[in-house]
């Protein structure tokens, strides 16, 4: 395949000055982060006073010194429900995400009990959901570290209902035949406590776990019984007695240690693939660069395809047919893949493009990557006379029903039904990652200001009526400015609309481990059973 040739020059104004930008929107969302992460700590007396590990203690025990780890929606509930994206930032009162116990690829999940007892959020809710359904579609190990005062009463609301998803889909995991290993840190009541029924492994830890339906207080209250923790659901009790737990741990650390022993008995599949393959010719601090902040400004995204694959060699589909839709072939870190990015609007010409590639990419087999930046479909009469719906729908069919692996990064703008075609969340991607320049909505504030404006304006006209210049342009402000609140990155990332931010200089390790992952999946054969495994 050709090798690109970079047209970019690092010293140039534009470079410098998006550059500039990117790095501050990196620095803004890495502070959040950091701001759970520290938040979560302040709680470490209290934890090492009762002879406790920190969650993220416990999750950097568990995972295999070194070996990469990709954390799941970092940002998750952002300034919704009880987060102020202050000093009550919680990142949904878990940690997930994707890493190796004992050599084998996992999906982990943490409770973060340093915030608020760990007590799940209704974002945070949806947020484990997503970490088991990627364990499910790519038929991983489930792992969980559970410490959690279970929901927040006060919203129940909006958790109950989904919330049972989460238990239904531990038992789909096992049923498929990927195990669920839980250690149960502390307490795991109420709902909770079929979070620990429902797994196939079941660690408690001497004194700390406490496993029940109802705690002393809300027994007392339904039924006058009075029962102290231990005898209602402690360690002790559900080693001997009732048979809920296979092992006993005497400590944290001895929790994580035998969950990496039965990850590490379970013969699973460790075969990595080697592959060897060449690094791109083109530094990823160039992405920096190369990409504005400012979506409405174009820039070939080529340049960035070309610091993503092997060698920076690839080779274009029908370039000069509906140019402003680029598909590529390539490879990254050894896998082959079809890339479909954006150049401009998707006219009828793209479309039909891309849902051609789409049919090669299937008859390949190779994963298709998607890299967001478009305002949306090309409008106008020309482009509704080249049948611009007829061949859109066309190629959001070929996105919906594609089989092979499809992988999203928003790496700009994401409107109108370009969302779609460009396999957004709805669509089902395997993992979507964003830049922390990404902007989503059905169209650009300024477009949607127009809009409203245009159709405010005919409407005082059929009544006879001069439309209201001071108020139509006080609309269009507000409108503008709620569009632009609403199109943020962070405003997305909070609703799970991507897997995580993610700094643009890793996006080709982030495909790479991505790309590992579903390749792991679609050799692995599970071993399934019909309800999953009871607990006898």
């Amino acid at each position: 395949m050709p090798v690109f040739e970079s047209d970019i020059d690092p010293r140039s104004e534009s470079y410098a000055k998006n550059r500039a930008d990117h790095l501050k929107l990196i620095e803004g969302f890495r502070a959040l982060e950091h701001k759970i992460i520290e938040t979560s700590a302040r709680a470490k007396p209290k934890f090492e006073k009762r002879g406790q590990l920190l969650p993220r203690e416990r999750l950097a025990l568990v995972l295999d010194r070194g070996a990469p780890f990709i954390e799941l929606s970092t940002l998750c509930g952002y300034k919704m429900h009880d987060d102020d994206g202050d000093k009550n930032i919680s990142g949904g009162g878990g940690v997930s995400g994707v890493g190796f116990i004992s050599g084998v690829r996992c999906v982990v999940s943490a409770s973060d009990s340093g915030i608020k007892g760990g007590a799940a959020t209704p974002m945070g809710v949806h947020k484990a959901l997503r970490a088991q359904a990627l364990a499910l579609e790519n038929k991983l190990p489930f792992v969980q570290l559970i410490e959690s005062a279970g929901a927040n009463l006060m919203r129940q609301a909006e958790m109950f209902v989904p919330g049972g998803r989460t238990f239904a889909n531990l038992a789909r995991l096992s049923a498929a035949g990927c195990p669920v290993i839980s250690v149960v840190h502390g307490s795991s009541t109420a709902g909770g406590a079929y979070q620990t029924g429902l797994s196939d492994y079941v660690v408690a830890v001497r004194g700390k776990s406490k496993v029940f339906l109802a705690g002393p207080p809300l027994l007392k209250a339904a039924t006058g019984e009075i029962a102290t923790d231990e005898d209602l659901g402690g360690a002790e009790m559900h080693y001997h007695v009732s048979g809920t737990a296979e092992y006993m741990a005497e400590d944290d650390g001895d929790g994580v240690r035998i969950a990496r022993e039965i990850v590490s008995k379970l013969g699973w599949d460790k075969a990595r693939e080697t592959r060897t393959f060449d690094e791109p010719l083109y530094g990823a601090e160039d992405l920096l660069g190369i990409v504005p902040v400012d979506y409405r400004q174009p820039y070939d995204s080529r340049e960035v395809i070309a610091r993503l694959v092997d060698g920076s060699d690839m080779l274009g589909f029908k370039d000069g047919y509906g140019p402003a839709t680029v598909c590529t072939q390539a490879a990254i870190a050894g896998h082959q893949v079809g890339i479909i990015s954006n150049n401009g609007p998707i006219d009828a010409d793209g479309a039909a493009k891309v849902a051609q590639f789409i049919q090669l990419m299937e008859q390949a087999g190779n994963p298709v990557v998607f890299l967001q930046n478009t305002t949306g479909y090309l409008v106008g009469t020309d482009a509704e006379q080249r049948g611009i719906v007829k061949h859109g729908s066309k190629m959001i069919q070929a996105v919906t029903n594609m089989r092979v692996p499809k992988l999203t990064l928003h790496i700009g703008a994401s409107f109108g039904a370009g969302n779609y075609g460009m396999c957004g969340r709805a669509f089902d991607p395997r993992f979507i990652f964003a830049w922390p320049n990404n902007r989503i909505a059905v169209m650009g504030g300024e477009q949607a200001a127009k809009t409203m404006r245009i159709v405010a304006e005919e409407g005082a006209r059929k009544k006879g009526e001069e439309p209201n210049t001071e108020f139509l342009d006080g609309m269009a402000k507000h409108i503008t400015e709620q569009y632009d609140a609403e199109s943020t990155a962070l405003f997305a990332t909070a609703r799970l609309w991507d897997d995580g931010l993610i700094d643009p200089r890793d996006s080709r390790k982030v495909l790479a481990f991505c790309l590992d992952t579903v390749a792991e999946a679609g050799r692995r054969e599970l071993r399934p059973n019909v309800f999953g495994v009871a607990r006898m």
